[in-house]
């Protein structure tokens, strides 16, 4: 897939409030190969926008078209197939299964798309500073490591586009920094686009675009 567009959408909670708004109510394409920054105050629909492209929610007027097709036409496979394969998502508030260990959150999700072999994934967890805490329970875990372990769920699969719901609200610089850096090189190695939102901290990173929305 090489292009998100959002033609005339307006949320229905926003109806008639979105004049300033650099998506709703507009026209906006969202490109493979680009990164985007998208700034929001609370409540002006971010995680919204999330939900819309990754097809959980249909709660908007207008259109929203994948290379030109129109997502509201779309059935349950081409779905399945377009999250397996095309789009990921790390949601806002994360969607881990706290009963499970961090290594085991990571693993549901790779051992559906086998994207990352077990020494990449280990890799990973060490790069973020989390290494010590793949056999530790996600509900005993800080939120800022969860939302390490979430990202890195998030990059266990094939896509063209990746959306990321506030990513580094929990995140200290350190952190923060080593997340962009291995953001950066996974959409190097793969072509693909990333759209992070932010209501306050952003990710320090050299974006195509930043749109208000």
């Amino acid at each position: 897939m090489d292009k998100i567009t959002f033609e005339n959408v307006v949320p229905s909670a926003l109806k008639g409030r979105t004049s300033a708004s650099g998506i709703w109510g507009g026209r906006h394409s969202f490109v493979r190969g680009r990164t985007y920054l998208v700034e929001a105050a609370s409540g002006t629909g971010k995680s919204s926008l999330c939900a819309y492209v990754y097809g959980y929610r249909n709660d908007y007027s207008g259109r929203i078209t994948f290379d030109g097709t129109d997502i509201a036409k779309l059935g349950k496979s081409a779905w399945r197939r377009l999250r397996l394969t095309s789009l990921s998502l790390m949601f806002q508030e994360l969607r881990l299964f706290g009963e499970l260990t961090a290594i085991e959150n990571v693993r549901l999700k790779n051992n559906l798309t086998h994207h990352k072999n077990d020494n990449d994934i280990h890799t990973l967890f060490d790069r973020l500073g989390i290494a010590d805490k793949e056999d530790t329970p996600v509900s005993l875990m800080s939120y800022g490591q969860q939302q390490r372990v979430a990202f890195i769920r998030a990059l266990c699969q094939p896509f063209d586009f990746l959306f990321m719901d506030e990513p580094v609200s929990h995140l200290d610089d350190s952190n923060a920094t080593m997340l962009a850096d291995i953001l950066a090189e996974e959409l190097d190695a793969r072509g693909a686009c990333a759209v992070v939102t932010s209501v306050g901290r952003k990710m320090k990173f050299d974006f195509d675009e930043s749109i208000t929305l």
